[in-house]
């Protein structure tokens, strides 16, 4: 069950990031990201990681794909146009969406022990990963945080002097 979940996850881990590198919308290429960034998590899920899990999803697909596409948006000035989508992308799309939910139900239904959960002794509890993130970790946690500010300022900037209209009063 294992093995099949990951070559399902690591098939659209790949495809999205195929996918990423070959959109030529910004919109489209984040969209893209967000499917890697999600299968990642998953992945992780199947490596018995759930905090890695958990911080991939809130943090980077969540927070970090939303930044990305407000910068996007924010520069990106021009109009866009509209399109019905893809042809290829319906060809293919749907096919492949029916094929990997039942292989997914098929997976979930043939599970064995479904919501048995045990405890083992090597467990990290709360504390003593909170003990880690704010204490060895605070320096580089704090410069990531201060270099996303200086990434967001420095996006708005070139937004602003991107225009050519300036106002004076």
């Amino acid at each position: 069950m294992h093995l099949i979940l990951f070559i399902v996850f690591a098939g659209f881990c790949l495809a999205g990031a195929i996918n990423l590198l070959l959109q030529s919308h910004p919109i489209n290429s984040a969209l893209s990201l967000i499917v890697v960034m999600t299968s990642l998590a998953v992945l992780y899920l199947l490596l018995g990681a759930e905090f890695l899990a958990a911080a991939q999803v809130i943090v980077y697909a969540g927070a970090i794909m939303v930044l990305f596409t407000f910068v996007v948006m924010l520069l990106n000035a021009g109009r866009e146009d509209r399109t019905l989508g893809s042809r290829s992308a319906r060809v293919v799309g749907f096919p492949a969406v029916v094929v990997i939910l039942g292989v997914l139900a098929t997976v979930i239904l043939k599970a064995q022990g479904l919501g048995v959960v045990t405890l083992s002794d090597g467990i990290t509890s709360t504390a003593d990963l909170s003990t880690v993130l704010f204490r060895e970790l605070l320096l580089p946690f704090e410069v990531t945080s201060v270099l996303i500010l200086i990434a967001i300022l420095g996006a708005v900037a070139l937004a602003r002097s991107g225009d050519g209209e300036r106002t004076s009063k």
